[in-house]
């Protein structure tokens, strides 16, 4: 089968690789329909992470299930499903305390698409094994597009999770996200406003995502040095940058939240620890366990109130994927041809 590999940075090709098969009762075969690049992919593509090639790249996907075991129940032949990025077995005791991502059942950061906890494969190819079929695969419920959905197995789970939570202990809150990583800060402003915050402000050196972030409903800013703030209850960051999580705790109010989701900070990041205790505010950072969110996200763009699709800035057929993982914007989608 074909598979797309990152070799080094700014180099990927297609390969032949031996095709996957099951090797238990409660495994899954899937064939990835759509794919979209995570955040963090731009920045191992770039160079800029310390993860050596050549893997297979891609870990974000929705795909049909072509091949289950003899014990897997939840799904079907035929079905499509979200495939999320992290493997987890499902019922060690962080699976069932709803921390999948720390599912000590296999090693650490196992996931799709990075070699961080050994090789599982990668959305960019003809067939992936999913070895816990039950636990991780999550059917698309009917009339929602794979192509709307593509992000579903990281970047969209990460960013509820930044404000969904805190919304709902805080209904009608403003919020501040601080943008700056490709679609992350997009998605989380997005649905902030789709859950009725009071006003979503979002702060970003970008115009292109600026304009995105409007288009959602946000109030935007220009992030500039001599940018001045008020406080919010809520704030957000995904701005890849240590001067961008120093402005989101800066601007979190007494007693509020600060969660960020940019997995970007490779050294050492100094914190104005002195503002965050004296304004007793909470700070959440750490993976996304999106299998425990998928299902919420699922619904609440089924619901018609967040659009996702807004954030994509490319839809690329099958054949081209290399090449648009070498130059990508800010979301892209490839989708296998005749897929849809």
């Amino acid at each position: 089968m074909q598979q797309l590999m990152f070799l080094e940075p700014g180099r990927l090709e297609w390969q032949d690789t031996q095709e996957p098969a099951l090797e238990g009762p409660g495994e899954a075969l899937v064939r990835p329909i759509v794919v979209a690049n995570c955040d963090l992919d731009r920045t191992v593509v770039a160079g800029k992470a310390p993860i050596a090639g050549p893997f297979p790249i891609g870990h974000e996907f929705v795909a049909e299930v072509v091949e289950i075991g003899s014990q897997v129940r939840t799904v079907r032949n035929g079905d499509l499903v979200v495939v999320p990025w992290k493997i987890a077995c499902g019922v060690c005791k962080r699976c069932a305390a709803g921390l999948p991502s720390n599912c000590n059942g296999v090693p650490d950061l196992a996931m799709y698409g990075l070699p961080l906890g050994g090789v599982w494969g990668s959305g960019l190819s003809d067939l992936v094994r999913v070895p816990f079929a039950d636990a991780m695969l999550v059917p698309v419920p009917a009339g929602l597009s794979p192509e709307t959905i593509a992000s579903a197995g990281d970047n969209l789970p990460d960013a509820w999770r930044t404000v969904a939570p805190p919304l709902q202990e805080r209904p009608g809150a403003e919020v501040l996200v601080v943008g700056g990583s490709p679609s992350l800060g997009l998605y989380a402003a997005g649905m902030a406003v789709s859950l009725g915050a009071a006003r979503v402000d979002y702060v970003d050196r970008s115009p292109e995502r600026r304009a995105v972030a409007e288009e959602l409903g946000a109030r935007v800013f220009a992030r500039t040095p001599d940018l001045k703030l008020n406080r919010y209850p809520i704030t957000v960051d995904a701005s890849a940058s240590p001067s961008g999580l120093v402005l989101a705790l800066r601007s979190t109010e007494p007693g509020g939240v600060c969660t960020s989701v940019s997995i970007f900070y490779f050294g050492e990041v100094p914190l104005p620890l002195l503002d965050m205790y004296t304004t007793g505010m909470t700070f959440k950072t750490g993976l996304c366990h999106a299998r425990s969110l998928i299902p919420a996200v699922l619904d609440h763009v089924r619901s018609g109130r967040f659009h996702p699709e807004k954030v994509t800035s490319r839809v690329v057929p099958w054949k081209d994927a290399a090449q648009a993982w070498q130059d990508l914007p800010t979301k892209v989608v490839v989708v296998r041809d005749g897929a849809l």
